[in-house]
């Protein structure tokens, strides 16, 4: 059962619309089609919305943080609602699948992912689940930094908001615990 989903991306205008904010993408979608909104939340060092999916509360958070310092906010706010890391779900950008993909697993590593690995070493876990929007790989020659921090192509642009609204229809379902079926579907 997911309790909390975490979106990932850095904070500020100039990052909105980046590879690298796939995340955040992901969870502004969530919480406009459950008809909630995003506020400060300087307890969780980020943004934080509050809905409800299927009769059971959703906890949304954006942190503020910049994305290698996400685990700050993930666990402040973890600790504070007392949430096992297993009923959290972080969506993150993925440059090892092509745009347009989208998979879903529990654990592992971080796989280079900065946001990941600080996630994993505030909490001191692995144990929680990973929706991986594919991204692609940056171009020969061109820094991995600098390919996540800029704006996809528009076709590259349109296959992330495609991977967005099928991993978003699968939320229903992760909430009231069905994760197992959504990772045989999603994965397939």
């Amino acid at each position: 059962m997911i309790k909390l989903i975490v979106g990932l991306g850095n904070p500020g205008r100039q990052y909105e619309k980046t590879r690298h904010n796939a995340g955040f993408l992901f969870v502004d979608c969530l919480a406009r089609d459950l008809g909630s909104a995003f506020a400060q939340a300087p307890r969780f060092l980020g943004e934080f919305a509050e809905c409800r999916i299927g009769g059971e509360k959703l906890l949304l958070l954006k942190p503020a943080t910049f994305m290698n310092r996400s685990g700050q906010s993930v666990a402040a706010l973890v600790k504070y609602y007392k949430l096992p890391p297993e009923q959290m779900l972080v969506v993150h950008d993925e440059l090892d699948f092509n745009p347009g993909v989208v998979r879903l697993k529990k654990d592992g590593g971080h796989a280079g992912h900065n946001g990941l690995r600080d996630i994993i070493a505030h909490l001191d876990t692995k144990d929680f689940y990973r929706l991986r929007l594919g991204i692609g790989r940056p171009p020969v020659g061109k820094a991995v930094a600098d390919f996540v921090l800029s704006v996809p192509s528009r076709q590259e642009a349109d296959l992330l908001d495609g991977v967005i609204k099928t991993g978003l229809s699968f939320v229903p379902q992760m909430v009231v615990g069905e994760i197992d079926a959504v990772m045989n579907k999603i994965n397939a």
